[in-house]
C-alpha cells in the first residue's frame, strides 16, 4: 500500500512534511519520536481524519482503512453494542470482549467504563472485521499491563490472520521492540529515519535517532544493551 508525499501546516507553521512510504501486508511499523514530532498528525492524514496541505487523500492505492484514535470515544449504548457498531457478529465481538477481559462488561453502559476499559473497547471495535489497514495512535496508553500484553497479542493476531499492514504510534519503546517489524523516527515534523525495527531501534543511523533512543529507551552508546 502507497502513500503520497504529504504535508501539513497550521498558519505559517509546518508540523508535518513526509515523503511517499510503501507499507507492505503483513508488517506491523512502530511510529515514534518525541513529542510534538508529527506522529499522531501522520496517522489521523494516513486515516482520512484530516487533509493534508493541498486537499486530497494520501492514499496512491488505498485499501480498507481502520483507525483508532489517541482518545477513545464511547457512544451511548451498551458495551457490546459499540463494538458491534463497526460491523460483524455477536460471535466475533464476544470472542474479542473474551481477550481483552471485557465480558464482564458487555452489557454496561460504555459512557461509565474507565479510560483503560475505554481503549479496549475501542480497539475491538477496529479489530471486528479484516482491513487492509490498520492506524492505531498508543492504543494501549491508558491500559494497565495485562490488559497492554494482551492488546498486543491480540494485535499481532489480527495482522497474522487478515495479512493487513499496521501503523501504530506509541511512546513506549519497549512496546515497540516487542511488536513492531518496522519502524519510523519522526522528528520535529520529518521521517528522518525508517526501516527494519531490529535496525533502526538497536542501531539507527541518525545521530537524533541514536540521542532519542539513548534518552528514552536505555540505548547504549555502542547500540544493543
Amino acid at each position: 500500500m502507497k502513500i503520497s508525499p504529504c504535508s501539513k501546516t497550521y498558519g505559517k507553521r509546518t508540523v508535518l512534511n513526509c515523503p511517499e512510504l510503501e507499507l507492505k501486508p503483513g508488517r506491523i511499523y512502530a511510529v515514534i519520536g518525541p513529542n510534538g514530532s508529527g506522529k499522531s498528525t501522520y496517522a489521523k492524514l494516513v486515516a482520512g481524519v484530516l487533509k493534508k496541505d493541498g486537499g486530497g487523500t494520501v492514499f496512491t492505492d488505498a485499501g480498507t482503512v481502520r483507525y483508532m484514535p489517541q482518545k477513545s470515544f464511547p457512544f451511548r449504548m451498551s458495551v457490546e453494542k459499540n463494538i458491534l457498531l463497526a460491523g460483524g457478529d455477536a460471535g466475533r465481538a464476544a470472542e474479542l470482549m473474551e481477550k481483552l477481559h471485557l465480558s464482564n462488561v458487555s452489557r454496561q453502559r460504555a459512557r461509565s467504563l474507565s479510560g483503560g476499559e475505554t481503549a479496549k473497547m475501542s480497539l475491538a471495535r477496529v479489530l471486528m472485521k479484516p482491513c487492509d489497514l490498520l492506524i492505531l495512535d498508543e492504543p494501549t496508553s491508558a491500559m494497565d499491563m495485562e490488559s497492554a500484553i494482551a492488546a498486543e497479542k491480540l494485535i499481532g493476531e489480527y495482522s497474522e490472520e487478515t495479512g493487513c499492514a499496521v501503523l501504530f504510534v506509541t511512546h513506549d519503546l519497549s512496546q515497540a521492540k516487542r511488536m513492531a517489524t518496522d519502524a519510523l523516527f519522526f522528528y520535529r515534523g520529518d521521517l528522518l529515519e525508517a526501516g527494519p525495527a531490529e535496525k533502526l531501534l538497536y542501531d539507527p543511523e541518525q545521530p537524533e535517532t541514536r540521542r532519542f533512543l539513548e534518552y528514552y529507551g536505555g540505548l547504549g552508546p555502542a547500540g544493543r544493551r
